[in-house]
């Protein structure tokens, strides 16, 4: 499996703020952290860095220019990057001291960030229910600051498990840190010399916990990569497979996952605050399972590579199936009268997920996918994989 773009990015980032002492094995090859690999080496050279499409890039990027750069930058991405919004981590990181300015829209990228004087403030209080990306942002540069941070996680918390993982990464490089309930406190301190291995992406596996969930009983396929303790939130879906008839194994250097029964829920009640990735590979599968889903956990959707809600809600449509909201915060997906033919085309909104999201409902039909080049953002070999399990690929 291909390696895990959300670690490979806090990484890089860690070890910029570290002067290079973090040797990391195992980088994933996604565009996303390509780019940021590009833009740190040439970070002397350059005074406009574009992230192109990469969400994890723009909101690391600005808390790391924040209190690192030298010089007046701009960062800035494509049309949609320039859509979704920043403004939240913008205001925490001014309110600690950074000049971050917005050139075009208030509340959007681009960005102008200008050299980081004085800290004025070691405390910030930041909604949990917008993104934990923004989070992580703040964790990673807080010990470089020379207060230190406290930082406040307003709950609801979504994605909890993103800032976990950011936690635990920072921890092995040596940094320390103090936690009770939403209160995390970090000194100013440097960060060590370390070795670290990027773990292989629970995302990218879940589109293969999907397919097995829609094959025949007894369809087995080999993971590679994966480890039953990991800091990804995303492993939930090896839980939520069950569900869907499938059974897994952990073993040396992988997990084996079988198709093992026909699921006997028609109902279930899933909660995707901690997991919002895994929205655009559970709906299409339980979609072709005809098992009805009713959901909290979604909101975030809203302000990723795409609207993935309305997203998905065209998409799902197209198989008579129906996402809709009923009462605030609370989504159900109706699939009783899922149906199929062989002129379905996907569009995939310049989103990744929703190609491989779909893909999985070629098991049992034609499935007709536009703009297939959107999955090398995290999973650039998906296509060559889902040849070399037996799919039929032809591209026009």
């Amino acid at each position: 499996m291909p390696s895990s773009k959300s670690e490979s990015n806090r990484l890089l980032i860690m070890n910029a703020l570290s002067s290079d002492k973090i040797t990391i094995k195992n980088l994933s090859s996604a565009r996303d952290t390509q780019t940021l690999i590009k833009l740190l080496k040439t970070e002397s050279d350059l005074n406009i860095f574009n992230v192109l499409d990469a969400g994890t890039a723009m909101r690391f990027l600005t808390a790391y220019f924040a209190v690192s750069t030298k010089k007046d930058i701009i960062l800035t991405g494509t049309d949609r990057m320039q859509n979704r919004p920043i403004g939240t981590l913008v205001d925490a990181l001014n309110s600690i001291g950074a000049i971050i300015s917005y050139e075009n829209v208030e509340g959007y990228p681009p960005l102008r960030i200008k050299a980081f004087k004085k800290q004025i403030s070691s405390k910030i209080s930041i909604p949990g229910n917008i993104s934990s990306q923004y989070i992580s942002a703040l964790l990673m540069v807080a010990p470089s600051l020379p207060m230190g941070l406290e930082i406040k996680i307003e709950p609801p918390v979504f994605s909890k498990p993103y800032i976990d993982m950011t936690l635990g990464l920072m921890q092995i490089s040596g940094i320390r840190y103090t936690q009770k309930d939403n209160l995390i406190k970090i000194p100013h301190q440097k960060y060590q010399e370390s070795k670290q291995t990027v773990e292989s992406d629970w995302s990218a596996s879940s589109y293969w916990f999907s397919i097995i969930a829609q094959s025949e009983i007894g369809k087995e396929v080999f993971l590679k990569g994966l480890k039953s303790e990991s800091f990804q939130g995303d492993q939930v879906i090896k839980d939520i497979a069950k569900e869907f008839g499938v059974i897994f194994q952990f073993r040396k250097d992988g997990v084996l996952l079988r198709k093992a029964e026909f699921p006997t829920k028609k109902q279930l009640k899933l909660d995707f605050k901690k997991c919002p990735d895994l929205a655009q590979t559970v709906l299409p599968c339980a979609a072709a399972l005809r098992i009805d889903l009713e959901m909290k956990g979604l909101e975030s959707l809203r302000i990723k590579e795409t609207d993935r809600i309305l997203a998905l809600q065209n998409e799902l449509s197209k198989f008579n199936c129906h996402l809709i909201e009923p009462n605030k915060g609370v989504w159900k997906l109706e699939n009783a009268n899922f149906s199929s033919h062989n002129e379905i085309i996907i569009e995939t909104y310049e989103d990744h997920r929703m190609a491989m999201g779909f893909a999985p409902l070629a098991i049992n039909q034609d499935i007709k996918i536009n703009d297939i080049d959107v999955v090398n953002k995290s999973y650039p070999t998906f296509w060559e994989d889902l040849k070399s399990f037996g799919f039929d690929i032809l591209e026009e």
